[in-house]
């Protein structure tokens, strides 16, 4: 069974956390939740991104301001990486600029709503796992479904 690793720059991204988390277990995937920081434990971030590609997982990163950890977790790892950075005002929301410009060879996706960094782990899972796949086309379903009632409400 594969599962998601969400990696967090610090503490300060548990709500950020809380909403990916929350998203997943309404696909039932399996989750964690760690702290490493690029920048400040390199060494443990090394060793938790080691750690957990022995399963099969899909990493999520989330970190702001100069996000160096989901190209340093990107370029650790053979497994798929989703940066999810919590939007900031800090310098008009320029920093997320950190999570899309990355070096040659280091291409974690960018998903900057946290359900739907999610969503994506769950696409992703639900290539090897068809019960996950079979949870991701209903939710497809139920947002047509969302669409087209709110379509014909409109028409009346």
């Amino acid at each position: 069974m594969s599962k998601v690793v969400i990696i967090m720059g610090s503490k300060s991204d548990s709500k950020w956390a809380e909403k990916i988390t929350g998203a997943l277990d309404g696909f039932g995937i399996e989750n964690v939740v760690r702290i490493a920081s690029a920048h400040k434990v390199p060494l443990k971030c090394y060793d938790l991104i080691k750690k957990y590609e022995q399963e099969d997982v899909v990493f999520i990163t989330i970190a702001g301001r100069s996000n160096a950890l989901s190209g340093f977790a990107d370029a650790q790892t053979y497994c798929p990486v989703i940066a999810c950075p919590p939007y900031s005002d800090s310098f008009a929301g320029g920093d997320i600029f950190s999570s899309l410009r990355m070096p040659s060879g280091v291409s974690p996706l960018v998903i900057l709503d946290p359900k739907n960094a999610a969503l994506a782990a769950a696409k992703i899972i639900g290539l090897k796992d068809k019960a996950i796949q079979e949870k991701v086309l209903a939710f497809q379903k139920k947002n047509q479904e969302i669409l087209e009632v709110d379509d014909a409400e409109l028409q009346k």
